[in-house]
Parts: C-alpha cells; structure tokens; sequence
C-alpha cells in the first residue's frame, strides 16, 4: 500500500506515464519530513523563550569561543542573512539580556555582539537538549544511515540548490 507520497507517485504515474517522478518522490518525502521535524525542534527553542533564528545567533556566538564575541556582519555572513534582518534578532536577543552590544574599540563606526552569562547558560542547555532531541529523531537509522543520507544531502545542497550566489540561504 505504502505511505501519502506513495499514493501521490502512483496517481500521477498513472496520469502521467510520461514522466520521472522519482525527484517528486524524494523531495516530498523532504517536505514532509520537514513539517513533521520542524515542530519538534521549535519546542526545544520556545521551551527557553527563543526562536529557532535567536537559538542560531547564540550558537554562532558560542562555537566562536571565548569571549563569544563577534561583529554584525561576521554573525549576517555565519548566518546567511540580511543585515537588517540580524539587526531585528540581536535587538530581541539583547532585551532578552542574551547578548550585549559595545563599541568596537578597533573601528568606533562598528560594535561587537558578546553573549552575557545568561545568554551562555541558556545556548548551552538548548544545545544539549537540541543534540538529544535530533538523536532521538533520528534513532530509526543506522550510523551507517545518518552518514550516507549527509552525504546524499551535502551533494544535494552542492548542486543547482546551492548554485543560487547567497550560499543556499533564504
């Protein structure tokens, strides 16, 4: 019987004899993986009053190591995003007390974005609990699974999906 792609492939190869429908098949399993995932991944995100793009902002400060600081541009270019559109992200991180924005003391036109205490405290329980929920997703395939699937998706994401000049990002 199979699953609703399934049917879906079948109805239009149907229709359609004419057709390879095995990319239909492969990017609607993608879509829908990604509505049942993202919902799942957003709870570990609200649980702590962020947003999956905040959580982003502090991960990016936290993997650039001690003091976790970086300036705007270098957070838009990790982050494959406008400028204006980090500008809102920090503004609600820093009234959340996450991060703190100072002059640059090398460039006085610039300023520096830093994680505070409770912004390092608050990425690094999201990022354990984040890890544990991704595994405990992907607990169906093997390691051999997970590997081969990066795999097929970094060559995915290498091909006309990332031949866009911003990266991939949206």
């Amino acid at each position: 019987m199979g699953d609703a792609i399934d049917r879906i492939i079948e109805q239009w190869r149907r229709e359609r004899p004419d057709l390879d429908l095995s990319a239909m098949d492969v990017f609607g399993r993608l879509a829908q993986a990604m509505r049942l995932l993202m919902p799942q991944v957003d709870r570990v995100f609200t649980k702590r009053g962020l947003r999956q793009g905040e959580f982003d902002v502090l991960a990016a400060l936290r993997r650039a190591g001690p003091p976790y600081t970086l300036i705007p541009s270098e957070l838009s270019d990790v982050l494959m995003m406008s400028r204006a559109g980090m500008t809102n992200r920090l503004d609600r991180l820093e009234a959340a007390g996450l991060v703190e924005r100072s002059l640059d003391p090398a460039d006085r036109r610039s300023f520096r974005v830093r994680l505070t205490g409770e912004g390092l405290r608050i990425v690094d329980d999201a990022l354990t609990e984040h890890a544990a929920n991704l595994a405990r997703l992907a607990a169906p395939l093997t390691r051999e699974d997970v590997e081969t699937l990066s795999s097929i998706m970094r060559k995915l994401l290498d091909g006309p999906l990332g031949d866009r000049g911003d990266g991939g990002a949206q």
